[in-house]
């Protein structure tokens, strides 16, 4: 995750300026510009505006250059530009319509997550008939894993994206389309089933080892093959060593028990969580679970995928979850 440059900012800010002035007769005064008090320091002037953060500050030097005093003292005489509150990030691999995005919340601030989907590279996971048309494992649980990287991002959690393609972004089709362009963070993917877990688990560790917050979990999301008519809800395995796992995992699942009661609440749920001795979940230092999203073979199960707002809410539906355990460890320290 990055945050755009102050340099970018500027240009952003002084465009907006420039056409807010083109637009505007001469004597107006110019848009979202202050005062300072009397006897008001810059320190006292920034807290009153919201402007806290250090991005803020040096964007505000920035932008009123040649309007300060002596160590950077405030002029009376001077109305100063206020940039918005609002912090942008910046992601490439959520696409070009998403990579620019703002900071909603530091709801997760102090969590970190190491997001892992199933595949990619030379394997593309199972494969399901929708119509004419193939669903890949590996381009769905990315498109998901995407989308609440996103999320989890906006409200100010770190976030790891172990599985990655720079050239696919968060997309909104129903047919995904394959390739095999996908990297372990820059790595090539190796063909052979162990080697890929190995790679991929490899760097969830040391990924792990270089962060220093309480709270790091990873999250390994799959897609399921059965019988095409076999109908699945979401499944959560944990290691059965760890119970901080199985924590996790329950409170997903209850999470997306009372989803659907909400939203279908004739359809029941059935879903589980339950332990697996997976190669990933034993070898993995954070905490994991490990995540099916359901049957790609099943019709049903199917419109969970191809729909691009059932994919979001599956992914706000993990958010949520997520946010749940996140806020009950805080309140227990």
């Amino acid at each position: 995750m990055k945050t755009l440059s102050i340099k970018t900012l500027l240009v952003i800010y002084i465009g907006l300026f420039l056409f807010i002035g083109q637009s505007r007769s001469q004597s107006a005064a110019p848009l979202n510009t202050s005062k300072p008090l009397k006897g008001e320091g810059l320190y006292s002037f920034l807290k009153r505006h919201e402007l806290n953060s250090t991005d803020h500050k040096n964007l505000f030097l920035e932008l009123n250059k040649g309007k300060f005093g002596k160590n950077k003292s405030l002029l009376a005489h001077h109305a100063y530009i206020i940039p918005a509150t609002t912090i942008e990030l910046h992601e490439p691999l959520f696409g070009k319509d998403r990579e620019n995005y703002p900071l909603e919340s530091n709801t997760m601030k102090g969590a970190v997550f190491y997001l892992v989907n199933g595949h990619g590279g030379p394997d593309p996971g199972a494969i399901g008939t929708y119509g004419k048309h193939e669903l890949h494992e590996d381009e769905y649980a990315y498109d998901i894993t995407l989308r609440l990287a996103k999320k989890l991002r906006e409200n100010g959690a770190k976030v790891h994206l172990v599985i990655q393609d720079e050239d696919d972004g968060i997309r909104d089709e129903r047919i995904l389309s394959y390739d095999n362009h996908e990297t372990c963070m820059g790595a090539t993917i190796p063909l052979d089933q162990r080697q890929r877990l190995k790679q991929r688990t490899l760097k969830v560790n040391e990924l792990y080892n270089k962060d220093t917050e309480a709270y790091r979990r990873c999250l390994i999301l799959h897609l399921d093959s059965r019988s095409t008519r076999k109908q699945i809800d979401v499944f959560f395995y944990h290691h059965q060593k760890s119970k901080t796992g199985a924590h996790l995992a329950k409170v997903l699942r209850q999470t997306f028990e009372n989803k659907y009661n909400k939203h279908q609440p004739t359809r029941g749920f059935s879903g589980t969580v339950s332990d697996r001795n997976l190669y990933i979940l034993r070898n993995t230092t954070p905490v994991s679970v490990f995540i099916e999203l359901g049957n790609i073979q099943n019709f049903r199960d199917q419109q969970r995928f191809v729909i691009a707002d059932n994919r979001q809410a599956v992914a706000n539906w993990l958010y949520e979850g997520i946010k749940k355990d996140f806020t009950q460890k805080h309140k227990n320290k």
